[in-house]
């Protein structure tokens, strides 16, 4: 019997690869014998680097960049086994968990360490990048990548432009004739699972700038800069960059992953599926077992665990999901291709309890399960 182990991270209790592992061990008991493969897996947020990088046996590169404040700070990137694809998480870098919630304001806040990022992969021999652009502080239209990347922003005096949302509206020109010279012969896939424009009621502005410490102040001033971003960026490129879809995410870097990067904006479990193989692994399989924190109705909304059971049911392959909770409406997974969901949680506790027994709790539930899957064999023989 093979079984596929690809869970997503119990956020705050577990990484990918330790739940993995968790399952492989609670299995293990009850079927000793078995062929057990872990490709933990992620949806291009938080986790991707350290699923992708366990799944394939790669490291972990750190180094200091430009945090979202433009304060010094120590960001990391994966990079796979193989060496040629690195992965990078936007909050690493330019996370809004790196500011101070009375620290927070997109007027200021710049996605430069991401781009700083990008440059040492390239300068390091990678071509090709997976970037995940969840979680940011940003919402700067992605200028603060770009000139990292040697992207001139100017002024009507030809003066460069600073960091932050709050210099947008002073732009009046885009000098991208000293680009880094790697990016041309770089792809880029971007991991983006949201589909907000840039500007107007469902851009990074109005959506997404309140999350990351804008006032309904702060809200007009970053959707005028976003605004006159996007008309500079038309006219440079020939794109309706106002409606490109996917542009407004991460406060506009889904825009500038396009522009400056020639990226590729792709559901996030798209790219990490591929990217370890998956759908390999899958073609012989005899049980797939995913899962992640919290299943509910929200999770059929492009979360991992879905992404794992739509492939396997291509192969007809029955999925179990495991959580720590079961949320409300967690029964809409069911069309989607996962048979059957079970919770971890063998008591009512505290929070933080249940964090900490996250590993124990998990590796007891996944033999529970394979107990009662072995005693169903018994019953059908």
């Amino acid at each position: 019997m093979k079984i596929v182990i690809a869970p997503d991270s119990f956020k705050e209790s577990l990484s990918a690869q330790r739940c993995a592992l968790a399952i492989k061990k609670g299995f293990k008991e009850i079927f000793p014998d078995a062929q057990y493969l872990c490709l933990p897996i992620a949806d291009g947020g938080e986790g991707t680097v350290d699923a992708m990088v366990a799944a394939t046996h790669g490291r972990t590169v750190s180094i200091n960049v430009t945090g979202p404040m433009g304060l010094p700070t120590s960001a990391c990137y994966g990079v796979t086994g193989n060496g040629e694809t690195a992965i990078i998480e936007m909050a690493s870098a330019s996370g809004l968990m790196l500011v101070k919630p009375e620290q927070r304001n997109p007027l200021l806040a710049t996605s430069y360490g991401t781009g700083e990022l990008i440059a040492h992969a390239l300068d390091s021999g990678v071509r090709h990048i997976i970037l995940g652009i969840g979680g940011s502080a940003t919402v700067d239209g992605g200028m603060g990548m770009a000139q990292a990347l040697g992207v001139q922003f100017l002024d009507d005096r030809g003066q460069r432009l600073g960091f932050g949302g709050g210099e947008l509206i002073r732009l009046a020109k885009v000098d991208m004739s000293q680009c880094h010279p790697l990016l041309a012969g770089c792809r880029i896939d971007v991991a983006c699972d949201v589909e907000n424009t840039l500007t107007g009621p469902n851009g990074a502005a109005a959506v997404f700038g309140p999350q990351k410490g804008a006032t309904s102040e702060m809200v007009a001033q970053l959707e005028a800069g976003l605004c006159h971003f996007a008309s500079q960026l038309a006219a440079l490129t020939g794109i309706d960059i106002h409606n490109l879809k996917g542009g407004g995410a991460a406060g506009g870097m889904g825009v500038a992953a396009c522009v400056f990067l020639h990226a590729t904006l792709t559901p996030g479990i798209d790219i990490i599926m591929q990217a370890v193989g998956l759908e390999q692994a899958l073609r012989d399989a005899d049980l797939v077992i995913t899962g992640e924190g919290r299943l509910d109705s929200q999770t059929v909304g492009g979360k991992a665990p879905i992404g794992v059971a739509r492939l396997a049911r291509r192969y007809q392959v029955p999925v179990i999901g495991i959580a720590g909770v079961l949320g409300e409406g967690v029964e809409m997974v069911y069309p989607h291709g996962i048979d059957a969901v079970f919770s971890i949680l063998p008591r009512l506790a505290p929070l933080p309890v249940v964090l900490a027994e996250g590993e124990i709790n998990l590796a007891q539930s996944a033999r529970n399960i394979a107990q009662a899957i072995k005693l169903g064999q018994t019953f059908a023989h």
